[in-house]
């Protein structure tokens, strides 16, 4: 059955050979991405040869097709290039690009690059795509630089050597000059900067994840926060820098449902914030605002932390409910300060304290370095509502406001 199989596969390949462009070879769970132009078949289809390498069909789990878009800005005007892919149809106004797919069998991987100070790319589709940035920089004068408007998994590759600019619109509608409806996945060596100048930098509707490959990520700017997921955030690598927004740097919500202000029991981590590894630089500096803003719990297992809440009454990190730091992916070292004075809410008139960090629940340290500065008028270091902990392997210095624990605290 399995030569059958892979028999028909090869055999449909040659039939649409004309139609696409890379084939991806599967064997025990990892693939290989070839162009058809270097493949070749056996006439008794027992095996075919890619790029100087001979398969047997019969070692061969399946076979699938990619299908390559390529979109080139040019300043004032935006090229697309589809070849024979069926299933996709796109719009071209000066740069502004939107592109449709109702193509549900194969994989389509989009190529961006280019320049405009006038272009923006928006696509829609219900299948999970590749969207390459190869230098590409784009600035929107109506609405997102780049909107992807799939609820499905997204991987964003920035291209290694790249620098990316993304800008959106003033003034407009849109959620982000990066907006994903689904899973936004982040890789890739190249570089990313973005500004938001009506609403959030970066945004997803459900879970965003930074990669151990990603080079880094910039958000110079946002009027309101740098970057805004859905879900949950998880950070594996990469350099991580937010900065001149005027909400919070790092945010996450509670995913609900669409009928429902209760949260979604499908949707796995909602609202937490998972760092694991990668330099994280975050600075809120407007009143009342955190840098780091987690919904639910927050988990820090890795990576290197530079925080500052210099805005009044503003938060180096808040998290709704547990707080828990070892180092059990990568060496933990946060440095955050908290330099803010007092905030005075205009109407009720309350005070709200500038906090290095606040724990509505419990925290827990079990092991790596934390460096907490007050230095702000009436600042606080820590705050914790429930207990803390500090285990033998840790490194905490700072001043604490809570119940020390000499055990473990629950964190679930």
């Amino acid at each position: 059955m399995k030569k059958i199989f892979s028999l028909l596969l090869l055999l449909a390949a040659c039939s649409v050979a004309s139609a696409q462009e890379y084939m991806r070879i599967w064997q025990n769970g990892e693939n290989v991405k070839v162009p058809l132009s270097e493949v070749t078949f056996a006439e008794d289809g027992t095996s075919f040869t890619a790029e100087g390498q001979t398969y047997q069909t019969s070692q061969v789990d399946s076979i699938t097709f990619v299908h390559i878009i390529t979109v080139t800005w040019d300043g004032a005007q935006a090229n697309v290039e589809k070849g024979n892919v069926l299933g996709i149809d796109y719009t071209v106004e000066g740069a502004h690009v939107v592109i449709t797919s109702t193509n549900i069998h194969n994989e389509l991987e989009f190529v961006l690059q280019g320049s405009s100070t006038n272009g923006s790319l928006t696509y829609n589709g219900t299948y999970k795509c590749k969207f390459y940035l190869n230098g590409l920089n784009l600035t929107s004068q109506k609405g997102a630089a780049l909107e992807i408007l799939c609820g499905k998994r997204i991987d964003l590759i920035l291209n290694e050597g790249t620098d990316n600019v993304l800008v959106d619109a003033a003034n407009g509608s849109q959620k982000a000059a990066l907006y994903c409806k689904g899973h936004l996945e982040v890789e890739g060596g190249g570089s990313l900067t973005v500004t938001g100048k009506t609403r959030h930098g970066i945004c997803t509707k459900e879970y965003l994840e930074i990669k151990k490959s990603v080079g880094s990520i910039t958000v110079n700017g946002a009027e309101s926060d740098g970057i805004h997921a859905g879900q949950y955030f998880l950070m594996k690598g990469g350099t991580v820098t937010v900065s001149g927004q005027k909400g919070d740097g790092i945010q996450t919500e509670i995913l609900t449902l669409d009928d429902d202000v209760t949260p979604n029991p499908d949707k796995e981590f909602n609202g937490q914030i998972f760092i694991k590894g990668g330099t994280l630089n975050v600075t809120a500096a407007a009143n009342d605002k955190k840098a780091i803003k987690s919904a639910d719990k927050m988990t820090v297992t890795g990576g290197t932390f530079t925080i500052l809440a210099s805005g009044k009454g503003s938060k180096g990190i808040s998290v709704a409910k547990h707080l828990l730091i070892n180092q059990d992916d990568a060496t933990t070292n946060m440095q955050i300060r908290a330099t803010g004075g007092i905030y005075e809410d205009e109407e009720t008139e309350e005070e709200t304290r500038c906090m290095g960090i606040k724990v509505a629940k419990n925290m827990a340290i079990t092991a790596g370095t934390l460096k907490v500065a007050n230095t702000g008028s009436k600042s606080r270091g820590v705050k914790v509502d429930g207990l803390y902990y500090i285990g033998a392997e840790a490194s905490a210095v700072a001043s604490w406001t809570g119940t020390k624990s000499t055990t473990m605290p629950p964190m679930d």
